[in-house]
């Protein structure tokens, strides 16, 4: 759990760092903010997700883009280091905040550990014993 709270952290400060509309004033704001989002996510964004399931349907999924600028606003408005200039900074910053986040966190484990994945070409049986 410490991982992924770190790992939606270092998304938050790249965010801020992309896009001209998302201002964090440290580490220590961005590890605030990513309690936040990540209490607002476990909470609020299941009932935003039912409220909202025929437009989400009708959309085939893309209207899960605003609800998660939404709840990042939500957070901006209550974290004191996080500064969102308007809904088209939040829809930006939430897109690369879900990707960064989703790669991230495709490293790491159920139980919280960090993964390593091998590659190998189709045929290449060297290393094998």
């Amino acid at each position: 759990m410490l991982i992924r709270w770190l790992i939606l952290t270092a998304s938050i400060l790249l965010t801020a760092y992309l896009v001209d509309g998302v201002q964090v004033s440290g580490f220590f704001s961005a590890l605030f903010a990513a309690a936040l989002l990540g209490i607002l996510n476990t909470f609020v964004r299941p009932v935003f997700l039912i409220l909202s399931l025929p437009i989400t349907i009708l959309t085939l999924g893309l209207f899960i883009v605003v609800i998660n600028a939404v709840l990042l606003l939500m957070v901006a408005g209550v974290a004191p280091g996080l500064t969102i200039s308007g809904f088209w900074s939040a829809m930006v910053g939430s897109l690369i905040i879900s990707l960064v986040s989703f790669v991230l966190n495709s490293f790491v484990v159920k139980r919280g550990r960090v993964q390593v994945i091998y590659w190998h070409r189709p045929g290449d049986y060297r290393d094998r014993w």
